[in-house]
């Protein structure tokens, strides 16, 4: 492979403790997950002002053993930005070719060089995905037979001159994939289109659906959270569980994941009580509303996913700005995994906030995204959009926590996220 030592002065034009890390999912037609774009941030003012291009997607990269790919990304793919300076570089040699797809920008010229350096990477196992095509240029022509996805902007495929692009790539067996998908009616329309793939968070916009029911399931657990935030005896709380077997199974599955940190097994209701506590078991009942069974298929619901990464990244972020506060820990996992409720019943937040009860910061934060809860759900929130800098930033600076903090809490709520998720399929 090239010696090329670009990586070494990449790395030296970006400290890599001012970025922080973007995760946007992409699935595929059954709206399952099938891989995260990567997306590193400046936390600096001015947001991403690099050096020179993609210093910073260069720097992370060459750091990635440090950062551990696996626990940002879980069992999915990875996309990741580069230009023709980071894909000359030898920063490649040590990543996962198997979980990686590089994305090259549109800035990438198709010279011999580039092209005889990625048909080098190809041999090596690595895919490549093709950014803001518009056109069929002579550029676009010559990278297309090393290229395996095509992504197209969601306002672009809508313009009928991409009909002709969209067609030639079909003819050649490319994969096609629509970004900056933002709403269910734009997923609908780009799937019928013929896409194989979209990113964006549509899943995660709540569409109210008239007259819409919880689920047999979903309404037993709602009914057991119920009882557990209130004072019934334990006994109760078991006999309730117990009268439906599906949930007691489901329940004792998830206690036991490698998540909750446990040295011995729970095998029983009244165990799970004890040991875990009424605070922990609410949070693994709210975990649960989102794994029900009768949608279950045979990978993780994204909505899933989003609300464990948030629930367990409040949390983080809670417990380091508020170390003293007794129980601030568990209320902003709460509001994490609510956030996302209304997308998953299809119900107003305000219409769940009635058959759940909640303390009045947990319901302020989830209305109005006000008060310390809520201003840790906007920091969240923004962290997941691909243009969230300008809320990112200034948040970090009001909370006085650094970017690297930030990286931290991220990948370990990412990697609970993941290891939650396969005990809930």
């Amino acid at each position: 492979m090239n010696n090329s030592a670009a990586p070494a002065s990449a790395a030296h034009e970006f400290a890599v403790r001012d970025f922080y890390l973007g995760r946007q999912p992409i699935l595929d037609a059954n709206n399952a997950l099938f891989a995260y774009e990567l997306l590193f941030r400046s936390s600096s003012v001015g947001g991403a002002s690099f050096v020179s291009g993609l210093a910073a997607t260069a720097a992370v990269i060459a750091h990635a053993g440090q950062l551990g790919l696996d626990r940002a990304i879980g069992d999915a793919l990875a996309f990741l930005n580069v230009d023709a300076d980071v894909l000359m570089s030898d920063i490649f040699a040590f990543l996962p070719r198997e979980k990686v797809v590089l994305e090259l920008v549109e800035s990438v010229e198709a010279s011999d060089a580039v092209l005889e350096r990625m048909g080098e990477l190809k041999g090596h196992g690595f895919r490549f995905a093709l950014n803001g095509v518009a056109a069929i240029t002579a550029n676009v022509e010559r990278l297309l037979p090393l290229i395996d996805f095509v992504k197209f902007d969601m306002l672009q495929v809508m313009q009928v001159s991409t009909a002709a692009v969209v067609a030639r790539c079909r003819r050649e067996n490319k994969q096609l994939m629509a970004e900056k998908v933002e709403t269910r009616a734009q997923y609908e329309r780009v799937r019928d289109f013929g896409f194989d793939y979209f990113q964006g968070y549509y899943f995660a916009k709540p569409t109210v659906i008239a007259g819409r029911k919880l689920t047999p399931s979903q309404l037993a657990v709602m009914e057991l959270m119920k009882l557990v935030t209130s004072d019934a005896e334990n006994i109760e709380i078991e006999r309730a569980v117990k009268r439906d077997v599906t949930l007691a199974i489901n329940l004792l599955r998830l206690v036991n994941t490698p998540a909750v940190g446990l040295r011995h097994k729970i095998d029983s209701v009244s165990q799970a009580l004890i040991v875990l506590g009424r605070r922990q078991l609410e949070r693994w009942l709210q975990i649960l509303l989102y794994a029900d069974p009768q949608q279950r298929s045979h990978s993780a619901s994204p909505l899933l996913m989003l609300a464990t990464t948030r629930g367990k990244l409040l949390e983080l972020l809670a417990k380091r700005l508020r170390p003293a506060q007794r129980n601030v820990a568990d209320i902003a996992f709460t509001v994490g995994i609510m956030s996302l409720m209304d997308a998953l019943f299809g119900m107003k937040m305000e219409v769940i906030l009635e058959q759940i009860p909640v303390i009045d910061e947990v319901k302020d934060a989830l209305l109005s995204r006000s008060g310390f809860f809520g201003e840790l759900l906007k920091l969240a929130e923004a962290i997941e959009q691909m243009d969230g800098d300008d809320l990112v930033v200034p948040a970090l600076k009001e909370l006085a926590i650094s970017s690297d903090e930030l990286v931290e809490f991220e990948v370990a709520a990412f990697s609970w996220s993941d290891s939650v998720a396969k005990y809930a399929v």
